[in-house]
């Protein structure tokens, strides 16, 4: 089995799980992918299967026979998709427009085997920031550091970040980049795991 993600926390879920993948992220240019998408008029969603698509499936060319698994996440806010932020400015940036407001995290996971996609899953959870002050902003970011820049959303759940929110509604998994449930589903079904 191979994860095409450089996703720490991807990897950690899946380990934490008793599954030990190979390691192979794929390199694509994703932001020509979401701007076709969006000037198509599809979802984030679409847009979050099919990057996770094109991941799984260039890994697969290097890897017969074994399940690839591809991931992505686009947080969406009203008509916004976000990406990463470059430096702790365009992270206070991006709290600053999501705060007080509910965003969903369009996440999706496929599996790849020898180039056909044989499963996907894909949810949105969503999440609702509190109205914050700048000096927790600024507390936050000072303390988060540029560990924050390796998250859409610029926050961990699972770490100072969920200090951010008034309300979650969604998969925890799924919030934190893989629909983990699904996906140990689909392996139970087909042998990779025990059932």
């Amino acid at each position: 089995m191979v994860l095409a993600s450089a996703s720490t926390v991807r990897a950690t879920l899946l380990r934490s799980a008793g599954i030990h993948p190979e390691i192979v992220p794929a390199h694509v240019d994703e932001d020509e992918i979401k701007r076709a998408f969006r000037a198509e008029g599809r979802s984030a969603l679409d847009a979050a299967i099919a990057l996770a698509e094109v991941k799984a499936m260039r890994i697969s060319r290097h890897h017969p026979g074994a399940l690839v698994i591809g991931a992505d996440q686009i947080l969406v806010c009203g008509a916004e998709w976000f990406d990463k932020p470059v430096d702790l400015d365009h992270a206070r940036a991006h709290l600053r427009t999501l705060r007080g407001k509910a965003h969903g995290l369009a996440t999706a996971a496929v599996v790849v085997r020898d180039g056909q996609r044989i499963w996907h899953h894909g949810a949105t959870p969503m999440l609702t920031m509190r109205d914050f002050t700048d000096g927790f902003l600024d507390d936050y970011l000072a303390r988060e550091g540029d560990d924050v820049l390796t998250s859409v959303g610029v926050y961990k759940l699972e770490g100072r970040g969920v200090q951010l929110f008034s309300r979650i509604d969604g998969d925890f998994f799924t919030i934190l980049g893989l629909p983990l449930l699904q996906l140990l589903g689909f392996l139970r079904e087909h042998g990779v795991v025990g059932t």
